[in-house]
């Protein structure tokens, strides 16, 4: 009897767990079973919702599910990060598209309530965009000589999308090296900025330059802050500003990027394994290429970069903005 007892119910416990385990594999499988959210610390129509929007029409088609945004533009990306890190779960469904540079600028000068790496990953880098200077088409400013000389004489007004921002640092570190003034206004968003030189409100502006050869026949590139222009031909040859002052600038870049919650990478690894794996296909996969391609932006700044590329860039940023706080920090508010 004992025997045959333990026998059944060695038969009932092999049944269950046979039953279980096929189930538990069809729950991890199941994984994406609902929509993405996604987290943007910028403004609705600028250029991280138009290059998000460009990739998820082909990660979509691997993963299965769509995406949903939410913006929440304020203090240069603080308030999207804390929304983000404090009060979404970390769940794998919920991610944040950021621009590294300008946003860990932002981590290191304004000491927000998150920890980065400890509480967010990059994972995901989608384009290099590297900074610039530049004026309406139609602008006195030739030559990026003449605007250093214009500004040893007078401060010029210097659009920018936000102070800590690579560009805003670029063209600060320019003013010190050559004794010339820049007088910093912060347009909150890539378009306000680009509008503000097309309109003549401000002499000059610092931005990624993807976004101004996207309006090349309006606005004219004078200089990089890099040590080669990748897009010479797009830009009339503009100089790296390096070679024309002998100066020595550290290259400035803008990298947007999808991020993750950590917790959701030590929660659920399978997840972000899928998320990885699929990320890498879609930016690699033509329809990106063809929806990026219909932003006006150039080819030329897609880059792949996964999370170790990202980590350490996000690293490198937040030592370039504690060499130059005490610059950034005078011209904020």
């Amino acid at each position: 009897m004992t025997q045959q007892g333990i026998s059944r119910r060695g038969v009932l416990a092999a049944s269950i767990g046979a039953a279980v385990a096929p189930a538990a594999a069809h729950a991890q499988a199941a994984f994406p079973a609902r929509n993405f959210r996604v987290v943007v610390p910028t403004g609705q129509g600028g250029g991280a919702d138009r290059l998000a929007r460009s990739f998820d029409d082909a990660w979509t088609k691997f993963l299965g599910k769509p995406f949903e945004y939410e913006f929440f533009p304020g203090a240069s990306g603080q308030v999207g990060y804390e929304l983000y890190t404090g009060r979404r779960e970390a769940d794998g469904y919920n991610l944040l598209f950021g621009n590294m540079g300008p946003e860990m600028i932002m981590y290191a000068l304004q000491k927000p309530r998150f920890k980065f790496p400890e509480d967010l990953v990059y994972f995901c880098r989608i384009d290099v965009d590297d900074s610039c200077v530049f004026v309406r088409k139609d602008s006195p400013f030739r030559r990026i000589e003449d605007v250093v000389a214009e500004a040893k004489r007078r401060p010029l007004n210097t659009a920018t999308s936000r102070i800590p921002h690579p560009a805003s640092i670029g063209v600060l570190a320019l003013g010190e090296a050559t004794g010339s003034r820049f007088n910093l206004i912060p347009y909150a968003g890539g378009s306000p900025t680009l509008v503000a030189v097309m309109s003549g409100e401000a002499d000059i502006g610092v931005l990624p330059i993807a976004g101004v050869v996207a309006q090349q026949d309006r606005l004219r590139v004078l200089g990089v802050f890099n040590r080669e222009n990748i897009l010479a031909a797009k830009t009339e040859n503009a100089p790296p500003i390096n070679a024309v002052f002998g100066t020595s600038i550290p290259d400035l870049s803008s990298s947007r990027s999808w991020a993750i919650h950590a917790r959701a990478i030590e929660r659920y690894p399978d997840r972000y394994k899928l998320l990885e794996e699929t990320s890498v296909k879609a930016h690699a996969d033509v329809a990106f290429r063809d929806a990026y391609l219909k932003t006006g932006a150039p080819i030329e700044s897609l880059r792949h970069g996964d999370r170790a590329t990202c980590t350490e860039y996000a690293l490198a940023m937040i030592e370039l903005a504690n060499r130059y706080a005490q610059q950034l920090t005078a011209r904020r508010g």
